[in-house]
């Protein structure tokens, strides 16, 4: 029946002990298209997670503080994580408490949006946070 068709014959489920195998006639190459198609669309719809580097100094300004927590937000909108760095220069590394004061001022000024996922730390001459929107 299948040849007369043009037709393929597909095994959907193999024999048991007391049942036949089941069979099906279809175009397999459409079949096999199809499926290919439906993978790809599943993969477009996937939202992979980014994680946003914000780069600030110990010593920010008001203005460059407000445009950097504006952008943060959008990111955090956006369903990224955000990664908020205070990077030292020279001598700045010996005053970290500073640096410390920006990052507790973005977790205040973002915290209706944001939960903390790292608490700031100190590496090298680098102390960062990590943001995450709230669930």
């Amino acid at each position: 029946m299948a040849e007369k068709e043009s037709l393929d014959l597909v095994q959907v489920a193999p024999s048991n002990n007391n049942n036949p195998p089941v069979c099906k006639m279809m175009n397999y190459g459409k079949y096999k298209f199809e499926q290919a198609k439906k993978e790809k669309e599943a993969k477009k719809k996937q939202k992979t997670l980014e994680l946003k580097e914000l780069r600030v100094t110990p010593n920010i300004e008001e203005h460059d503080f407000s445009f950097k927590s504006k952008n943060a937000r959008k990111f955090l909108e956006e369903g990224n994580k955000v990664k908020i760095t205070v990077r030292f220069r020279g001598r700045e590394v010996n005053n970290a408490k500073a640096g410390e004061a920006v990052l507790n001022k973005f977790i205040e000024n973002l915290e209706d949006i944001s939960a903390v996922e790292k608490k700031p730390k100190l590496e090298g001459r680098n102390m960062f946070i990590i943001l995450a929107k709230k669930a």
